[in-house]
């Protein structure tokens, strides 16, 4: 003890604050309430700024403010100095170092006045506010849906992140929202102009095993929601800074999203553990209310300054706890064991190479499990595939759920990019599980194979024929199915149609790709959307595919839909009954029934529809 009291004596000697013991033990359970903070006080910060190390740093009370973050919010001005802090203004990574003043906790350094403002100007919110904000509760209900959308382009991707990741401001969008309590010296700023102009302080975004390419994509879809991208490689424990003890205020604190071969996270710092329970930041990741992110140990291998923003170079470490609340004030969680997460196993088979097998594990929740995964697929691919030209990928594989039938996955995409398709295919339907009305849904485990082909692999439907030109009812007739590959290479098909022996009149077959067959039943059928996890699990497994060639028999026989089900060639008296009471609303009328359906799978991506009419023999 008396080593780290020498070590901090000489540490603050340097930086020119009087030293008081850097990691000098403070009682949890003081506190200062808002009201009892006057400027011109003198408060005492701790944070990280190299290695694993509290230092402490001066906080000059300018004043405090009401209403700044919303109603009956209270914002603490303060000037920071000490340490690198002359030079670098506020630092992304120090939300949530802890502010005392005689010992007493009064809040958490979570504002700044923003990029380009190297004055170390910063918002300290009162640490009653985020004790009570995140006050520790149950996971999102499965009815508090997001919308998640996936895009096919790397603008769109961007936009999609903006849209899902929607953070509204939690501060006030005029100054006179703002109500001056106490100014001091604040007058000289602005008065109560400052607490409009501040803004959370930014975070370090931990990104690892990401391709450079897609670094800066990513990067720019996190950068408008309080995120900086620290290019931080993953922590070797084996040559760091061993950490001082168990987690205490001042510490770095990691929050991960994606663990594994892949690391995408953030940083910042303690700001009170109370028993097992831990508050840091004082302002939200994104605001998502109950969550069950990994906790971490942090390490900050140096600051860089910038007059954009200066920021910590810091990375995650070892899982200590659970983060279980992400408020507007703060976010919280406990000490202990690290949340389930969702593991996905990626095998990617390519012609050019041998096999490659990644594993990385993705938060269960329902904004970020299907964007985090999304933007793993696409890393994963964009890493060790091209990026531009013509490409093919055969996707197989299954996501197992608990106490629910698994989904599957086979497809193929072909064409220009086909790696964001690719991905979409298995994240939509993980998103359409996870953001479900019914149940919550837990995804155990996502297995998936990746063939890649460095051609397109793509085959148009030109013909389709039969033989025989009047065929008769009972009998089966092979249906001939001429497709041309994208080389003008010709593959001849033949399906074995068979026609029931009732059927009379005139008969349509119709041969689709599967993109076009969804949609013609989507506006033919109009199928009430599934609710259960059954129904939607179902309604997945049996989706159309992209290198399936489907064959429908139709006749021109009435039928209908009833509760979800298709009913063909229904006698009109039974339509007429069925037609006259529709109060349930489950009745829908067909103006075609099926006779047969068949599918003719292949080895390329098929595009095109094409319909002949036969006439039967003896109508």
């Amino acid at each position: 003890m008396w080593r780290s009291s020498l070590l901090g004596c000489l540490a603050l000697t340097l930086i020119g604050l009087p030293w008081s013991g850097v990691v000098r033990p403070v009682a949890q359970s003081r506190s200062m309430p808002a009201s009892e903070v006057k400027p011109g006080m003198i408060g005492v910060g701790r944070t990280v700024f190299d290695g694993t190390r509290v230092e402490e740093f001066r906080a000059r009370i300018l004043g405090v403010i009401e209403n700044v973050m919303g109603p009956q919010r209270t914002l603490i001005i303060a000037r920071l100095e000490g340490g690198p802090l002359a030079t670098t203004g506020v630092i992304a990574g120090m939300s949530g170092s802890p502010v005392y003043v005689d010992g007493r906790l009064i809040g958490a350094v979570s504002y700044s006045l923003g990029s380009f403002s190297k004055e170390p100007i910063a918002g300290i919110t009162p640490i009653a506010e985020m004790t009570d904000a995140t006050a520790l509760g149950a996971t999102r209900p499965p009815g508090a849906k997001v919308r998640v959308e996936f895009p096919l382009t790397r603008e769109g991707l961007v936009t999609a992140f903006q849209h899902a990741l929607q953070w509204r401001r939690p501060f006030a969008e005029q100054p006179a929202h703002a109500r001056l309590l106490e100014s001091g010296s604040l007058q000289a700023f602005g008065g109560s102009a400052v607490g409009a102009l501040m803004r959370p302080i930014a975070m370090p975004l931990v990104m690892s095993g990401f391709s450079p390419d897609w670094a800066d994509t990513f990067s720019e879809a996190f950068r408008g929601f309080g995120f900086v991208p620290s290019g931080a490689p993953a922590a070797n424990a084996a040559g760091l800074m061993p950490f001082d003890g168990p987690l205490k205020p001042g510490d770095a604190v990691g929050v991960n999203f994606v663990t594994g071969d892949l690391l995408l996270g953030s940083t910042g710092t303690v700001t009170h553990i109370d028993g097992d329970r831990v508050y840091a930041f004082g302002h939200p990741m994104y605001n998502l209310g109950p969550t069950e992110f990994p906790m971490t140990r942090a390490y900050v291998y140096t600051v860089l300054p910038s007059l954009l923003s200066s920021s910590k170079l810091s990375t995650t470490g070892e899982v200590i706890g659970t983060v279980l609340q992400d408020r507007a004030t703060a976010i919280a969680g406990r000490l202990g064991p690290g949340p389930k997460m969702m593991p996905v196993t990626v095998q990617l088979l390519s012609e050019r190479a041998g096999p490659r097998t990644f594993k990385f594990a993705v938060v269960r929740d329902q904004l970020f499990t299907p964007l985090m995964t999304y933007t793993a697929l696409l890393n994963t691919l964009a890493s060790y595939e091209r990026q531009f030209g013509t490409a093919t990928y055969r996707v197989q594989g299954r996501a197992a759920l608990r106490a629910h039938a698994p989904v599957s996955f086979e497809n193929v995409f072909a064409g220009d990019s086909p790696s964001m398709p690719a991905s979409a295919s298995v994240v939509a339907p993980l998103t359409a599980l996870i953001t479900n009305d019914d149940e919550p849904v837990e995804i155990e485990r996502v297995d998936l194979t990746i063939r890649s082909f460095e051609r397109p692999q793509t085959a148009s439907l030109e013909r389709i024929w039969i033989d025989d030109p009047r065929p008769k009812a009972g009998r089966t007739v092979p249906l001939k199915v001429l497709l041309r590959t994208y080389r003008g290479e010709d593959i001849l098909r033949s399906v074995d149609v068979a026609i029931p022996a009732h059927a009379r009149g005139s008969l349509s077959i119709m041969v689709s790709d599967g993109g076009r067959l969804q949609q013609a039943e989507l506006r033919e059928l109009r199928l009430p959307q599934p609710r259960s996890v059954d129904q939607i699990v179902r309604a997945l497994n049996t989706s159309r595919r992209n290198h399936i060639v489907y064959v429908r028999l139709l006749s021109g026989e009435a039928g209908a839909i009833i509760n979800g089900e298709r009913l063909s060639s229904l006698p009109p008296s039974v339509l007429a009954v069925l037609e006259s009471d529709r109060s349930g609303g489950t009745f829908s009328p067909l103006h075609s029934a099926t006779l047969g359906e068949w599918e003719l799978p292949l080895e390329h991506a098929v595009s095109g529809v094409r319909t002949l009419t036969i006439a039967l023999a003896g109508s």
